[in-house]
C-alpha cells in the first residue's frame, strides 16, 4: 500500500487535498512544508513556521519543515522526499488544481525521485471546490492578498460563501489558484483541535497585503 506525505502550505487547497485523500482511504502520514532559507516564514503564504507546526500539532501529524531558497527549491524537494522515504513514504499528495505547470512539475519531478504524484483537487470546478470544503466544515481566513486584485481590507476575512459570491463579482478565481490569494486553515475535519488566532498586524511586502499572525495557540 502507498504510503503518502501531504505538500503542506497551510492553506485551503493542501488542506482540502489531504483530506479528499485520506477521505478515499489512502494513508497520508506525514506534511510536507517549505521555508525561506532567509527567514522563518513559509515560502507560499508567508506564514510563520511555527504556526505551520501548530497546524501540524492540531492534526496529530509529524511534519518536515525544508528550508529553501527559489534558486534552490528542485534539490530542496528532491532532498525532503528522500527524507521522507526514508520513513516508508512512496507518494506524494499536492492541491494544485489547474495550472498545467505545476503538474507537470511536480510529476517530472515525483517521478525522477522515485515517488506517486497524487492530485485530488485537479480539474475541479474553483466554485465546487470551495464550495465543497465550506460544506465539509472547514474554517479559514485569508492571510495574504495580491494588491492588484485585492486591497488589504481582506485580510482576516472568513473563507464562507458570502465572500466566495463577493470574489466572484470581482472575476477573481474563488480558490486563488493564480496567487490572487492565500488561506490559513485553523480548524475542520482533519483537525483534533482548532488553532487560535490572536493578535494580528497588516504587512506590505512585495505587491501584496499580508497578515501577520503574531500570537497562536491551540485549543
Amino acid at each position: 500500500m502507498t504510503e503518502y506525505a501531504a505538500s503542506w502550505s497551510g492553506g485551503k487547497d493542501s488542506c482540502f487535498a489531504y483530506w479528499k485523500a485520506t477521505s478515499q482511504g489512502l494513508k497520508v502520514s506525514h506534511l510536507l512544508n517549505f521555508i525561506n532559507a532567509d527567514s522563518t516564514k513559509s515560502m507560499s503564504h508567508g506564514l510563520d513556521s511555527k504556526l505551520i507546526a501548530l497546524q501540524a500539532q492540531a492534526m496529530g501529524l509529524p511534519i518536515l519543515q525544508q528550508k529553501v531558497t527559489w534558486e534552490t527549491y528542485e534539490a530542496a524537494f528532491k532532498d525532503a522526499i528522500a527524507k521522507l522515504k526514508l520513513k516508508g513514504i512512496t507518494g506524494l499528495v499536492t492541491g494544485d488544481i489547474y495550472l498545467q505547470e505545476h503538474k507537470d512539475w511536480i510529476d517530472r519531478v515525483c517521478g525522477e525521485v522515485g515517488v506517486k504524484a497524487l492530485l485530488p483537487l485537479w480539474k475541479i470546478d474553483s466554485a465546487v471546490l470551495l464550495n465543497d470544503f465550506i460544506d465539509a466544515g472547514f474554517k479559514a481566513v485569508i492571510v495574504s492578498v495580491k494588491a492588484k486584485f485585492l486591497g488589504k481590507e481582506w485580510l482576516g476575512r472568513q473563507l464562507d460563501k458570502k465572500l466566495a459570491s463577493e470574489l466572484g463579482q470581482l472575476g477573481v478565481d474563488v480558490c486563488g489558484e493564480a496567487g490572487e490569494f492565500h488561506t490559513f486553515v485553523y480548524d475542520g475535519p482533519s483537525f483534533k483541535e482548532p488553532v487560535k488566532i490572536g493578535s494580528t498586524a497588516v504587512i506590505s511586502r512585495n505587491d501584496h497585503w499580508t497578515l501577520n499572525i503574531k500570537e497562536y495557540t491551540l485549543g
